[in-house]
């Protein structure tokens, strides 16, 4: 089948390398190149890296929408499939009509819920069980399109955001192959979505501030979520905490929400409003990340502090 790829982060690349071994690939659009690093060095996305190693044309409109040549470039190479990764463009319905068969996108969770832009990391900081890719039949909508295939796994009561990426970048390759190869042959019937829906937003650091008002169980699931990127983060003694690990103990205290209750090399145990948080993992400003037994090696935690203020 001739295709068209439109992919952009890391996520994106193992899709691409799967189709190119199993289809022939014509075109790769990605976003343009930006500025990175303290250098400001222009640098190429993820998938374009990978496009280069093919030879495979490599086309980055700033937007898709008003680039009238390559629109056309596209409906000359008439392509079965269009294929969606974490573009990070809306597509119109000029570009939605060009190929054969549809657009195929791939998202990062089981829709219908989590739509969006931050849909792995939402599911994780709601503390979801179960999660997993789905594959869809793109429409002018924002992740509205009719469902084809899933793939779901668990994600277990210690898994960060960025261990579930990598999990779902590899799985989502798979499912791809199915769905197209499925559609081409008249085997897969599109469901719509009808249940219930929630928008995954995207993250920004103002999310990441943790409120010791709230269970346990949703500030370790916010840390977990925020993990890698932006990181859950709180105040001590008037210095930004980052907190990279945690884990609940199902214990009560009386102490206001945000103290420090104690301190061992196990970590830091701190009383919120239902159950007590131990903070496995730091990082104070200019340092590295550090377990709490690394870090005391070194500094000291004093107890009874009250995080946040």
């Amino acid at each position: 089948m001739n295709l068209v790829f439109m992919g952009t982060p890391d996520f994106a690349v193992p899709s691409l390398k799967k189709l190119i071994e199993e289809h022939e690939v014509k075109a790769i659009l990605t976003q343009p190149d930006k500025p990175k690093g303290r250098g400001k060095k222009m640098a190429y996305s993820s998938v374009k890296e990978e496009a280069l190693k093919h030879n495979i044309p490599v086309y980055q409109p700033i937007k898709l929408k008003d680039d009238r040549g390559l629109i056309d470039k596209l409906k000359e190479i008439n392509p079965d499939f269009i294929i969606v990764v974490a573009f990070g463009q809306i597509l119109t319905k000029e570009v939605l009509d060009i190929p054969k068969f549809g657009c195929i996108n791939l998202h990062a969770s089981l829709l219908p819920m989590y739509r969006g832009a931050a849909p792995l990391n939402w599911a994780i900081i709601k503390g979801e069980k179960v999660s997993g890719n789905t594959t869809m039949l793109m429409d002018v909508g924002l992740d509205t399109g009719d469902m084809l295939l899933k793939d779901e796994i668990k994600i277990t009561k210690d898994m960060t955001s960025g261990e579930l990426h990598d999990i779902l970048m590899i799985r989502g390759a798979d499912l791809l192959i199915k769905t197209i190869e499925g559609l081409y042959k008249g085997e897969i019937n599109p469901i719509k979505q009808e249940e219930d829906t929630f928008y995954a937003k995207m993250l920004n650091k103002e999310l990441a501030h943790i409120n010791w008002t709230e269970n346990a169980y949703d500030v370790n699931n916010l840390v977990r979520g925020l993990n890698p990127w932006p990181i859950a983060y709180t105040e001590y003694k008037g210095e930004r905490m980052k907190i990279y690990k945690t884990t609940v103990l199902e214990e009560q205290s009386s102490m206001k929400p945000g103290t420090i209750i104690d301190v061992s090399k196990e970590g830091i145990s701190v009383a919120c409003k239902e159950n007590i948080l131990v903070i496995e993992k730091v990082q104070f400003p200019n340092g590295k990340p550090l377990t709490i037994e690394q870090y005391i090696n070194g500094h000291s935690i004093d107890k009874n502090i009250i995080l946040g203020e």
